[in-house]
């Protein structure tokens, strides 16, 4: 049915017949599909991001907050606009084996994020929380993390239910800039 709406039998169905469709490109989420910057081993030699991001500056690594022993970052691919994370500095995958300083930093940081998201974005809600493991969803299972995503009403829209495509209406470089200067002290 479909190849008698082309003219010629060799053409691929669908290519340059136009449709009612509107597109959202959204080519940088290709790099997530494919595991860029995933690490290859258990180790933190093994090209962990979340080693590698501390070496760099707070806009180039997208650091919002550096405690003494862990620090706040923004999602390289967010669910939602200002969706960050808080990671410890250790490379540690399980949460029991963080320290009693690592987990108070964790938790500090945890709701400094909440209070900046508040106040740059008016955030009126928060999904917080870690995967522990590869088979409970961890993207990078290897270094521990904890997300913080600021959620509003009406966020979930027909794009993420059933385009499977979120909008964020600004860069990551614009929002990192506004959270870090929304940053509480304590």
């Amino acid at each position: 049915m479909l190849a008698a709406m082309t003219s010629e039998p060799e053409q691929q169905i669908g290519v340059g017949i136009q449709d009612s469709f509107q597109r959202l490109w959204t080519p940088h989420r290709m790099a997530y599909i494919q595991g860029e910057n995933k690490p290859t081993g258990p180790g933190s030699g093994d090209g962990c991001p979340f080693c590698s991001i501390p070496t760099k500056s707070d806009e180039d690594g997208l650091v919002l907050v550096r405690g003494e022993f862990a620090y706040a970052v923004l999602n390289l691919y967010p669910y939602n606009g200002g969706h960050l994370m808080v990671v410890p500095f250790r490379h540690v995958a399980d949460y029991t084996d963080l320290d009693t300083l690592e987990t108070a930093e964790l938790a500090l940081l945890t709701k400094q994020a909440m209070t900046a998201l508040r106040t740059a974005s008016g955030a009126q809600g928060f999904n917080i929380g870690m995967n522990q493991g590869g088979v409970a969803g961890a993207g990078i299972a290897a270094h521990l993390h904890q997300h913080v995503v600021p959620r509003w009403g009406g966020d979930t829209n027909f794009m993420p239910v059933i385009g499977h495509t979120r909008v964020l209406p600004q860069l990551l470089a614009d929002t990192r800039r506004l959270l870090a200067e929304a940053w509480p002290e304590n």
